[in-house]
């Protein structure tokens, strides 16, 4: 893939090439070997984020993929959605991530007879002025956990949208906005379990991600239980410790907003968004939201390995968690054995690869 054509030549005329990684003084530079220097400075973000990662696996044993997809979400200002079976440490994961961070914090336990007024907040009449006021929720923080969201009705859910798409909320004809950078952690029970409700389809697409929790090895099973032998009496959560403040995470997005993003891998990404919609065993595709989820994430993932530039395998390792619950397969080929799992993958083996 090509580089800014511009930027590579003003580079090359400055190259001295007795420091170029692979040469030796007075040979020739490896014809393969392209100098580039970095545009933007991602030290600062990488050391934070690895900073967390490490007070989060204080705790976690495994699961770096969800770990990374987490930071992920932080670093877009998306919303996240962790779905396992109970006991996977779903809730304390999305804890720890939001102790991580300086900022104001609520969790939210969605259950079947939850309002949304519980959520978002009430009018109340103040006795005194003889006048209504607005009391916010739960909402107005800038982490929120929702712990088993699939627990609440449609109706409860719904609260969420304009939550989540807009960072606002409408109460009473007047609309308040909610504190930046804001994010939603949810957990979930796969919808087999009783007493679920299945998210509607307009609420999954806007969770950036789903993250799906997977039981861990027999050496991780070991691993956890050495360590909760060790910390019997003590809490997980008070283990993690604040490493970055609310104004450090807004920084970071804007940061990640300018990583560099080749023509060609804007094409790239909606080649294959645009296959889910051409494919026989989908009958929901992807939208224009799905796009832009796959842009920013990609950023974000390349930003975490130190690139201010993303490339395709990065498009690739948020492909499944952004697109996966945003697609739905027919009927018919469901009964095949057929998952949104293996037809992602084989629109991503479909689609060229810029080169």
């Amino acid at each position: 893939m090509a580089l800014n054509d511009n930027h590579m030549k003003d580079h090359n005329e400055n190259v001295n090439t007795e420091n170029i990684a692979g040469t030796t003084p007075g040979s020739m530079p490896d014809p393969s070997y392209i100098p580039f220097e970095k545009r933007l400075d991602l030290s600062g973000l990488q050391q934070k984020m690895d900073a967390v990662r490490q007070e989060i696996k204080k705790v976690i044993i495994g699961q770096d993929e969800m770990i990374d997809l987490l930071l992920v979400t932080l670093l877009t200002g998306g919303h996240a959605l962790i779905e396992g079976v109970p006991g996977t440490a779903k809730t304390i994961t999305a804890k720890l991530l939001a102790r991580t961070i300086r900022a104001p914090f609520s969790r939210i336990q969605f259950t079947p007879d939850l309002m949304p007024s519980d959520i978002i907040g009430t009018s109340v009449l103040n006795l005194k002025t003889n006048e209504f006021e607005f009391k916010k929720g739960p909402i107005f923080a800038q982490i929120v956990l929702i712990d088993e969201i699939n627990r609440a009705p449609a109706k409860t859910q719904s609260a969420l949208f304009e939550c989540m798409a807009e960072n606002q909320v409408t109460a009473d004809g007047l609309t308040y906005s909610l504190p930046l950078p804001f994010a939603v952690f949810a957990t979930q029970n796969p919808v087999e379990h009783e007493g679920t409700y299945r998210l509607p389809e307009a609420q999954l697409d806007r969770f950036l991600f789903k993250i799906e929790i997977k039981y861990p090895s027999l050496d991780e099973e070991i691993k956890i239980l050495e360590e909760q032998n060790k910390l019997e009496n003590t809490r997980k959560e008070d283990l993690a410790q604040e490493v970055l403040n609310a104004g450090e995470v807004a920084g970071f997005q804007q940061l990640v907003n300018r990583i560099f993003v080749h023509e060609q891998l804007l094409q790239y990404i909606a080649r294959i968004v645009d296959q889910t919609r051409n494919n026989s065993s989908l009958i929901l595709a992807a939208s224009p939201r799905a796009s832009i989820a796959l842009l920013r994430s990609a950023k974000a993932f390349a930003a975490l390995n130190g690139r201010d530039f993303i490339t395709p395998e990065d498009v690739k390792q948020v492909a499944m968690p952004v697109l996966g619950h945003r697609v739905m397969i027919a009927p018919e080929k469901e009964l095949e054995g057929l998952d949104a799992e293996r037809v992602i993958q084989q629109i991503i083996d479909m689609v060229e690869i810029p080169r």
